[in-house]
């Protein structure tokens, strides 16, 4: 079955009952890369995020910044760890709904922190994105009055915080910034 023959269908979500969710089209699912057909965690991956803003899905984090599941997550899932007991608990979920087509062990590719050598889960924090055009401005003027060494950086910098629909403000820290 070819992947544009369920473009604008939907599915049903496998443990919340009445949570439809839509197949959508992404650049980034490809049938060289997997199966053509993915899930969408919009609050987890530059790629989700860019699907989910192209149909004005909405961006929720069910992922606490220690790593568990939050009480949107459903009583079933909170405060457990997504790596480690949430895994488990979802598992049964879908034994319980008669979802699971089938369970096998699998080393995802996490990324990994340097430090602690533990792998990292990628989510999304609403307050650290500048994409209003005054607040892109305002960040443009106080960069201009900042002393970059060497000087030429500075160019570099507001060329790419024009160019960037949204901008991570929490990530420019003292060190790896010119």
């Amino acid at each position: 079955l070819p992947g544009i023959d369920l473009a604008d269908g939907s599915c049903a979500h496998p443990t919340i009952p009445g949570r439809v969710s839509p197949l959508l089209p992404a650049n980034h699912v490809t049938m060289a890369k997997g199966t053509g057909l993915v899930h969408t965690a919009p609050a987890h991956g530059m790629e989700d995020y860019s699907v989910a803003s192209h149909h004005q899905l909405p961006t929720d984090c069910l992922v606490d910044e220690g790593g568990f599941f939050t009480e949107a997550a459903g009583p079933e899932l909170q405060n457990k760890n997504v790596l480690e007991e949430g895994n488990a608990a979802v598992i049964q979920m879908l034994q319980a709904a008669g979802s699971l087509l089938k369970e096998e062990k699998y080393v995802h590719s996490y990324p990994y922190d340097w430090r602690t050598k533990k792998p990292m889960i990628i989510r999304a924090s609403k307050q650290w994105f500048v994409n209003t055009a005054s607040m892109k401005a305002t960040a443009q003027e106080v960069l201009k009055k900042v002393k970059v060494i060497p000087t030429s950086a500075v160019n570099r910098m507001l060329e790419m915080l024009d160019r960037r629909t949204f901008w991570c403000i929490s990530r420019q820290r003292c060190w790896g910034v010119p």
